[in-house]
């Protein structure tokens, strides 16, 4: 336990009471919304981020103590484990320097090393190093037996002993390691006969590149590789050979002699065929998991964005999924997202019926008491949003463009098919997107988070560890809102801290034989929902309309006694006490502090009792494009057009102006003075003004910049 603290303090710094208390909660299966929402005073108010990063670290030592023990097994197994390994292995703090000391007793394929020691050559190997010889060639004659027939041949097999030894120093590969970190060229260059076609030509900046590796950013790193990947491109990273060889020459050469020449030779032997090969792709591996951390940060960030994204909330809304020659899919949704009505209308062209189609609408609002329409952002868009908007409604009605990205994968997915088994995928996608403007989070739940199409190079970074990023952000956001535990899906629930999939089927289960929960107390009585699921997850969990106003306030049952402890102290029932502020404020704190529960709980609780249940995301605005522009063609530089950020990366955003291609702002155009983070002056479906830069009709590609 002290070895963990130490290493998860000297890598983030927090206080080593904080980070104590929560490896502890950890230990006791307590989730993270659940230990940064009620165990403030345990962690020291560490936040979600935080501790995500203990939890990351403690899977790290975890990892590295497993590595550890299965090798001081194979060394003890092989009988070569001294006290001073031992204890260099105990001390060791990452896996590159554990590996480095496990490298010289590690059993491999046979060696041109091993090859001259069962030759006999181990002797001459230690004599040449130890460089006190000066007829080395004479000594090596004694060497001449067995398979061993030339002097010649038993100098290089002592060579390349020496080069293994070489290989295995510690402070050489530290050395190599120093330098390719410091200095490491990137260089590229095309394959010959792949530079033609539409897909190599999105390359064609790396046919031939050359950078310092270290000043390489991580969207360009990534698709350097995803070029390379693809086989376009050839890449490899370089340093001063000459002056690295130099380097290490004055660490092994005492003398100039006879012995010497054969340690230069064995180092560049060693250098060539082992330190530099290894060193060079293990520094390759170290930018690839950068970049990779880079890029799941990234898409980690978009995808909280998107899942914080402003609902509309319980609307009667009409979802419309465009399209031209299939018509355009429309549905009805009641205020809870029930389907009600679905059709087809063909209002473009080749079918053209527009009249027959605007009447069909309206009636279809009249009837369903419409309150919003929601407009997939896809094929036929923008000529359904100006039809739509041409309908004289009889109430004011609201039109928004709503994103698609990832409503087909949902569509197809069985959750889906679980929810409208009698309709086919055209009808899911509509619901979907009428859903989506209702509630982004409700409805984003159900679509794995790689599938919705936002950061940079999500499907080149390693998938385990975005699974984990993505599903950590997912968990928090939901846990973040709450959860109507009497309407949330399967999907949803499953996200709630201390839930999962299993006990989210069991709520539906129970619901369905049960009717709607009406205290928390009945969230027990779920199959195989414990004392400890319950403990994590009903702070979560709201019921709207129950017996205890507590149940649809983010306070936790455990808190309940105290609450009503102060109603009583004020003379008041807790339903009067709850969105009384001036009472509230008015409540002496101090007075409720006990050894569980602490001041930042405390003003948690009334903070929560002001305003229960808050859900503290914007409302979704209605948002226009410039109707004048249709396609790219339509672009002309100096425009002014509004916006909507529909992707962050590092190295700018991405903008939909309404037409198929979606523009860029570079992030030294985001604003005048020096920009670090791109999340710092635009965010996720943000709406701005930009100007038009550049277009390049050939390449389809916009240059923006955002305009205050």
């Amino acid at each position: 336990m002290e070895q963990l603290l130490h290493f998860i303090t000297q890598s983030t710094q927090l206080e080593a009471n904080s980070i104590k208390n929560t490896v502890q909660l950890l230990n006791e299966d307590c989730t993270i919304p659940f230990i940064a929402r009620y165990r403030k005073e345990h962690t020291g108010n560490l936040d979600e981020v935080q501790i995500g990063d203990i939890v990351t670290l403690k899977a790290h030592f975890e990892a590295l103590e497993k590595r550890k023990k299965a090798i001081v097994k194979v060394l003890e197994e092989q009988d070569v484990l001294t006290p001073e390994l031992l204890l260099s292995i105990h001390n060791t703090s990452n896996l590159i320097s554990l590996e480095d000391l496990y490298l010289p007793f590690k059993k491999s394929r046979k060696t041109k090393a091993e090859t001259a020691r069962q030759n006999g050559l181990e002797p001459l190997a230690k004599i040449i190093m130890a460089q006190n010889a000066t007829d080395i060639k004479s000594i090596a004659q004694k060497y001449i037996l067995g398979k061993i027939t030339t002097e010649n041949e038993a100098l290089e097999g002592a060579q390349h002993i020496i080069a293994e030894w070489i290989n295995e120093r510690v402070d050489i590969r530290n050395a190599i390691r120093n330098w390719l970190e410091k200095d490491a060229i990137l260089t590229t260059k095309a394959i010959k006969n792949k530079t033609e076609g539409e897909k190599a030509q999105k390359y064609r900046d790396y046919f031939k590149w050359k950078e310092t590796l270290k000043h390489c950013p991580s969207h360009r790193f990534l698709a350097i590789l995803r070029a390379e990947t693809e086989g376009f491109i050839q890449v490899k990273i370089e340093i001063d050979e000459e002056k690295a060889l130099l380097n290490i020459e004055r660490r092994l050469i005492k003398s100039q002699n006879n012995c010497s020449t054969h340690i230069k030779l064995a180092l560049k032997d060693a250098y060539k065929r082992l330190l530099f090969p290894a060193l060079s792709t293990e520094r390759l591996n170290a930018a690839k998991e950068s970049a990779n951390e880079a890029a799941i940060t990234v898409f980690a960030n978009n995808l909280k964005q998107l899942l914080l994204g402003a609902p509309l909330g319980e609307k009667r809304i009409m979802a419309i999924d465009p399209g031209f020659r299939t018509g355009c899919k429309v549905v009805c949704l009641d205020a809870q997202g029930n389907l009600k009505h679905n059709e087809t209308i063909y209002p473009h062209a080749p079918q053209n019926d527009e009249k027959g189609a605007m009447k069909k609408i309206n009636s279809l609002a009249d009837a369903y008491k419409i309150e919003a329409i929601a407009i997939g952002n896809g094929t036929a868009s923008r000529e359904t949003e100006r039809l739509i908007k041409k309908i004289q409604f009889k109430n004011n009605m609201q039109v928004f463009v709503v994103s698609e990205a990832g409503a087909s994968i949902y569509s197809a997915s069985k959750i889906a098919r679980k929810e409208f088994s009698n309709y086919d995928i055209t009808v899911r996608g509509a619901v979907s997107i009428g859903r989506r403007l209702a509630d982004p989070l409700s409805e984003l739940v159900k679509i794995e988070p790689k599938s919705i199409g936002v950061g940079q190079y999500q499907h080149d970074v390693d998938p385990a560890k975005l699974q984990i990023s993505l599903d950590r952000v997912v968990e928090n956001c939901v846990n973040s809102v709450g959860v109507n535990i009497n309407t949330a899906s399967s999907s949803l629930l499953s996200y709630v801290s201390g839930i999962g999939s299993k006990l989210a089927e069991n709520i539906l289960t129970y619901r369905k034989e049960n009717g709607a929960f009406t205290t928390r107390e009945d969230i027990k009585k779920v199959a195989r929902l414990g004392g400890k699921a319950f403990e994590q997850s009903a702070g979560f969990l709201r019921i709207k309309n129950g017996q205890n106003p507590l149940d649809n306030s983010a306070v936790h049952p455990e808190s309940y006694a105290l609450v009503n402890q102060m109603a009583k102290d004020k003379n008041m029932d807790v339903s009067v006490l709850i969105g009384n502020t001036e009472v509230l404020k008015s409540i002496a704190l101090e007075k409720y502090i006990t050894q569980q529960v602490g001041l930042l709980t405390l003003k948690d609780i009334i903070k929560e009792l002001e305003k229960p249940g808050l859900d503290t995301r914007q409302q979704a605005k209605v948002f226009s494009f410039n109707q004048n522009i249709k396609k790219i063609t339509d672009l002309q530089t100096g425009q002014l057009l509004p916006g909507i950020v529909n992707n962050i990366t590092n190295f700018g955003c991405f903008v939909d102006i309404g037409i198929k291609e979606s523009g860029l702002i570079h992030i030294s155009h985001l604003s005048d003075g020096f920009v670090n983070d791109v999340s710092m002056i635009v965010s996720m479906h943000q709406q701005i003004i930009v100007k038009v830069l550049e277009v390049d009709i050939e390449r389809k590609r916009i240059q923006l910049k955002l305009y205050t």
